[in-house]
C-alpha cells in the first residue's frame, strides 16, 4: 500500500514538473519566435523612437537598473538587519511573532496596493513625484518581507555548534554574528536577494504609480523613468504596432532574469564550497 502511494506521488510530481516545464518552454518559444528578430546591438544601445515602435531600449534599461539599485540599496541593509534582530535577539516572544505574522501578511499584498502607497507617501507626502527614487523605494517595501524571511531562515540554518562553541570560548554575540553566523548564512542570504530581485525586476503595477512612463534617458534619481516591464505593458496595450518591440523587450527581460539568477546561485555555491573546503 505504501509503495503504491509512493508511486502515485512520484507520478503526480513528475507530471506537475513536466507540465510546468512545458508551459515555460511554450512561453519562451513564443517570445523567441516573435522577439528574436528584434534583438540587435542597436536595440540595446539606442533610445526608443516613435513611442517605442522603433529605436532601442537604452534609456529603459538604464531606468530599470537605477530603480533596482535604489530598491536593493534600501532593502538589503534593512532586511538583513531585521532578520538578525528576529533570529538572534528577539527570540520567540510576542513581539517576534507579531513581526513575523505581519511580514507574512505583507508578502501576500497585491503589488498595486504597494503602488498606491508609494504614490501617496513617496511621490506626494515626501515630494518625490514620479521618479526613479520613488519607484525604487516602493519596490524596496515590496521585497522587504521576502528578503527578511529568507535571510532569517538563512541565519537559522547556520550550524548550532557555531553558537555553542563561540559561547564556550566567551566570544561576544556581536563577534559571533559578524565572523561566524553571517558568513555561514551567505547562501541563504543570496536566496533572499535573488527572490527579492526577481520580484522587483518583474514588477509593473507598483511602478505605474511611482516611477512613471517617461522613456527618455534619466539624468538623476529624481527623474521619471520607464522600467522594462512598464515599457512592455505600454507597447502591448497602448501603442498600435508595438507588439514586435514588446516581444523584443520581453526577451531582454527574461535574459536579464536568467543572468541575475544564475550569477547569484553561482556566487552562493562558490561561497558554500569555499566554506566547506579545508584550508
Amino acid at each position: 500500500m505504501a509503495r503504491n502511494a509512493d508511486r502515485i506521488a512520484t507520478v503526480v510530481l513528475w507530471t506537475v514538473a513536466i507540465g510546468i516545464a512545458a508551459v515555460f518552454a511554450w512561453l519562451l518559444g513564443d517570445i523567441l519566435r516573435h522577439g528574436a528578430g528584434r534583438i540587435s546591438w542597436d536595440f540595446l544601445v539606442t533610445l526608443p523612437r516613435d513611442a517605442g515602435r522603433e529605436g532601442g531600449l537604452s534609456s529603459i534599461i538604464a531606468a530599470t537598473a537605477l530603480i533596482l539599485l535604489v530598491c536593493m540599496a534600501a532593502s538589503i541593509p534593512l532586511g538583513v538587519g531585521t532578520a538578525v534582530l528576529l533570529s538572534e535577539f528577539a527570540g520567540e516572544g510576542l513581539f517576534a511573532r507579531l513581526v513575523r505574522r505581519s511580514l507574512d501578511v505583507l508578502a501576500g499584498i497585491p503589488s498595486i496596493v504597494f503602488g498606491l502607497f508609494g504614490n501617496a507617501f513617496f511621490s506626494k507626502v515626501l515630494g518625490m513625484g514620479f521618479s526613479i527614487l520613488s519607484g525604487g523605494l516602493t519596490l524596496a517595501c515590496m521585497v522587504l518581507p521576502i528578503l527578511i524571511r529568507a535571510s532569517e531562515e538563512g541565519l537559522r540554518s547556520a550550524p548550532r555548534e557555531y553558537r555553542l562553541g563561540a559561547a564556550a570560548l566567551g566570544i561576544s554575540r556581536t563577534s559571533t554574528l559578524l565572523h561566524l553566523l553571517l558568513p555561514a548564512a551567505i547562501p541563504g542570504l543570496m536566496v533572499g536577494f535573488v527572490l527579492g530581485l526577481g520580484r522587483a525586476i518583474a514588477e509593473t503595477a507598483a511602478l505605474l504609480f511611482t516611477s512613471g512612463y517617461v522613456d527618455r534617458m534619466p539624468a538623476s534619481l529624481f527623474d521619471s523613468g520607464r522600467a522594462l516591464t512598464v515599457h512592455i505593458y505600454d507597447l502591448s496595450m497602448n501603442v498600435p504596432g508595438g507588439d514586435r518591440s514588446a516581444y523584443g523587450a520581453a526577451l531582454v527581460l527574461i535574459v536579464l532574469l536568467l543572468v541575475i539568477n544564475s550569477t547569484a546561485w553561482a556566487l552562493a555555491a562558490r561561497w558554500r564550497d569555499r566554506r566547506l573546503t579545508p584550508g
